[in-house]
């Protein structure tokens, strides 16, 4: 069963209690990411993540990371598009001084600018990865292209530029306007005291402001648009995407059978035509990006140069095909099981289930139950995934982006 409760602080925790289980799963979720920066600071949502790990008033770096070890721990955090989140898995008994070190850091952290200039070079690192990544490098510039300079296109890591400019100033003052009360979820999952968590947390995050501070942001319209970088590298990557719909859109479900079956799985119609019967790729898929209130779909290969045109045209066919005819109602019910069965799959992790609750109750407020989720997809007609389709299907429309080691018109391919 799932709590869900609004702290005399103001911040909302959401408990799912698990008594079988020997284990919990905790996660302190703020609302603040790279949608919330802007081009002086892009990148400081990624810095403040890792500068929490860098020490406290009352521990430094090591112990930090001595005293997770000290209740057999893991613990780590990510930064996404709308929202950062720190999260700490023990044993059932260990998940309060858990609490207390992921508290101790959020409401504790020096900040020390020493410590900052040495992690502004492990993070310099972290983009040097990205771009010598090939696959990465390209599905981060297709998410900026199709988003076409809206908040959600931004760069997580930031670039070298901006986080040069970023100082203790501008990374408290940042914190201090993001990281609000009304802007955190704690989530929990697992075997724990309910009424232990809730007390723990009740008063320790009044130090926080109370309203996260935000901007009006004006979205452009999608413009379609394309790049082409040019590296000394033996496959070229591509990614093509269009405009998709958001987490709580009602075409949700359908996006998401739709992809399975457009590119999502090894029995999909990309995978078949373009890696199985043609070989022309050894990685081919698609993909859906979900936020609050956007999205977007996008498919990927990674060919030989020579192979360039004679996949584009693959993935023209199978969108064209698609959209003209639809799915088989055997296709349909394979997507409807597969996805249903990784969903009851995650159920049974106790991170995975941390994660969903504290996910969704951040961007939607609201937190989906198991047969909610079931029934979603159950009512998945082919109709609705032929409306999804009919979205996505224009193969002419979508945005592109390439890594290649040789050059060649991407838009020409894609225009026609």
């Amino acid at each position: 069963m799932i709590k869900i409760e609004k702290l005399k602080c103001g911040t909302t925790l959401i408990m799912e209690k698990t008594d079988y289980v020997q284990s919990a799963a905790l996660g302190i979720w703020v609302k603040a990411g790279a949608c919330d920066e802007t081009d002086e600071v892009s990148g400081v949502s990624h810095f403040i993540e890792h500068m929490m790990f860098k020490g406290t008033e009352k521990r430094t770096a090591r112990e930090i990371a001595a005293d997770v070890d000290k209740i057999g721990g893991m613990f780590n955090a990510f930064t996404g598009k709308e929202a950062t989140c720190y999260y700490i898995k023990t044993l059932s008994s260990n998940i309060y001084q858990g609490a207390e070190i992921l508290l101790d850091m959020i409401t504790g952290s020096r900040f020390d600018p020493a410590e900052m200039d040495k992690e502004r070079k492990v993070i310099y690192e972290e983009i040097k990865m990205v771009k010598d990544s090939p696959d990465d490098d390209v599905y981060d510039t297709i998410s900026e292209l199709v988003s076409s300079g809206n908040p959600l296109g931004r760069s997580i890591l930031g670039t070298p530029e901006s986080l040069a400019g970023i100082d203790r100033e501008k990374l408290t003052g940042y914190l201090n306007d993001k990281y609000a009360r009304d802007s955190i979820v704690i989530a929990v999952a697992g075997n724990f005291d309910e009424d232990r968590i809730r007390e723990m947390f009740e008063e320790r995050l009044n130090a926080l402001r109370v309203e996260k501070v935000t901007d009006n942001v004006h979205l452009l319209p999608y413009r379609q648009s394309f790049d082409v970088k040019v590296r000394d590298i033996e496959q070229t990557h591509i990614c093509l995407a269009t405009p998709g719909v958001a987490l709580d859109d009602r075409k949700y479900y359908a996006f998401v059978l739709m992809n399975s079956i457009f590119g999502g799985s090894m029995s999909s119609r990309l995978f078949q035509n373009i890696r199985e019967e043609k070989g022309l790729a050894y990685s081919v898929c698609s993909m859906n990006s979900f936020s609050s209130n956007w999205g977007f779909f996008s498919i990927y290969a990674g060919v030989a140069h020579d192979k360039v045109e004679d996949t584009l045209d693959a993935i023209r066919y199978e969108l064209d095909m698609l959209r003209k005819d639809g799915v088989t109602d055997e296709e349909l019910s394979m997507a409807k099981e597969q996805m249903k069965s990784s969903y009851i799959f995650g159920l049974e992790n106790i991170n995975s289930r941390m994660f969903s609750i504290g996910k969704n109750q951040l961007l939607l407020g609201k937190v989906y139950m198991p047969d909610e989720v079931l029934a979603g997809f159950d009512s998945v007609t082919r109709g609705d995934v032929l409306e999804a389709a009919e979205m996505i299907g224009d193969y002419s429309s979508y945005c592109g982006a390439s890594v290649t080691g040789k050059e060649f018109d991407l838009e020409r391919y894609v225009r026609g």
